[in-house]
């Protein structure tokens, strides 16, 4: 069985060392749409370094390496087709402001894998720490396609209840046709976002937007209105990848207030709200 769950949740954490600098901050922050107008100042919060705050969700590409939904397949016990994996969802809490450059040491291990019939979800859990303590706490689970069905733990339903009654706010939010090129230098090189072949061959018809790319998109569109801009208030923030999302589609983000946290529901305008991300909850302070 290319997924050995018994040897992927028995293998050791796999530890290293990451260090990005504020050109890989800025460089994130472009990917995920930011910059637009260019000289509005709470644009410039994002994209001048005099005057830089660290979106939280840098973390899910800080060390510019694989990113969660690829660094589980290379963990023991798994060895799957990139072919039939998709990134199911994403979870990240925040223990304290990340900096606009530093080192850190990372710990990776997989601390689920549930078996789904048709398809296995592996979960990888990241901890960040520099030499002050935890930065950051992040989940990201990998949906395998073929690879369920030997009898293992279903694992539990990670789907909520919709938002009641209508949006607090709903913005729109275009994406750029060269969004995911530029994205995917924060370190995501997929060729599922950049090559219409493989593309094909993992069943779409054209190249897909990086879910983290969209994650990064609506994070920064629920700081930018609902917190006034202060990232520092993000204290957790989850989302699970219900659909994709092309470049050159229009996101339109739907948010819900609640108390000390805003749901949110993300679809594609073009395809008749087609579902992008679902079950998405940003908690603040």
């Amino acid at each position: 069985m290319p997924i050995d769950a018994a040897e992927a949740l028995a293998a050791p954490p796999r530890t290293g060392d990451i260090s990005w600098t504020v050109k890989d901050v800025l460089l994130y922050h472009l990917g995920i749409g930011a910059g637009r107008p260019a000289t509005d100042p709470g644009e410039l919060r994002y994209t001048l370094e005099s005057r830089l705050h660290v979106l939280p969700s840098f973390a899910t590409v800080a060390g510019a390496g694989p990113p969660g939904v690829t660094g589980a397949l290379s963990m023991p016990g798994v060895d799957v087709d990139l072919a039939r994996v998709l990134h199911g969802g994403q979870s990240l809490t925040v223990h304290r402001p990340l900096p606009a450059e530093g080192t850190a040491t990372t710990t990776d291990r997989i601390v689920a894998v549930h078996d789904k019939g048709g398809a296995a979800v592996l979960v990888l859990r990241t901890d960040a720490a520099d030499a002050d303590g935890p930065l950051w706490t992040a989940e990201a689970r990998t949906h395998v396609r073929g690879e369920g069905g030997w009898g293992g733990d279903r694992g539990p339903s990670v789907r909520r209840e919709a938002p009641a009654g209508p949006p607090d706010r709903t913005l729109e939010r275009p994406v750029r046709e060269d969004q995911a090129l530029l994205y995917r230098l924060s370190g995501d090189f997929n060729p599922l976002h950049a090559d219409p072949g493989f593309a094909a061959l993992a069943g779409f018809e054209r190249p897909v937007l990086h879910g983290l790319c969209t994650y990064g998109m609506t994070l920064k569109a629920v700081v930018d209105t609902e917190l006034g801009g202060d990232v520092t208030r993000v204290r957790a923030y989850s989302a699970r990848f219900a659909g994709v999302a092309h470049p050159g589609e229009t996101l339109r983000i739907r948010m819900w207030r609640g108390d000390g946290a805003v749901r949110v529901v993300v679809s594609a305008v073009e395809r008749g709200d087609a579902p992008v991300l679902a079950d998405t909850t940003v908690e603040h302070r």
